[in-house]
């Protein structure tokens, strides 16, 4: 995982999911070019970005699916 707030020199198509509610509590996710997604807080468009290559984002949804970070 990266932390940093330019992840790619092409522009990232960034989108939220459609159950976001209109309060501005989003995080919004785009896919980079070689591969992996960037993850970033829909209220700081210029704040620091997280990326996550490809097997790290499986392992995030394969851990969040099997309940390894709590319940919200």
């Amino acid at each position: 995982m990266k932390s940093n707030s330019q992840p790619a020199s092409v522009p990232l198509e960034w989108v939220k999911s459609s159950y976001s509610g209109n309060n501005g509590n989003c995080v919004e996710a785009a896919a980079l070019p070689g591969g992996g997604r960037a993850f970033r807080d829909s209220k700081d468009l210029a704040g620091p970005i997280v990326t996550l290559s490809d097997s790290e984002f499986a392992a995030f949804i394969a851990g969040a699916g099997a309940g390894e970070f709590g319940q919200a």
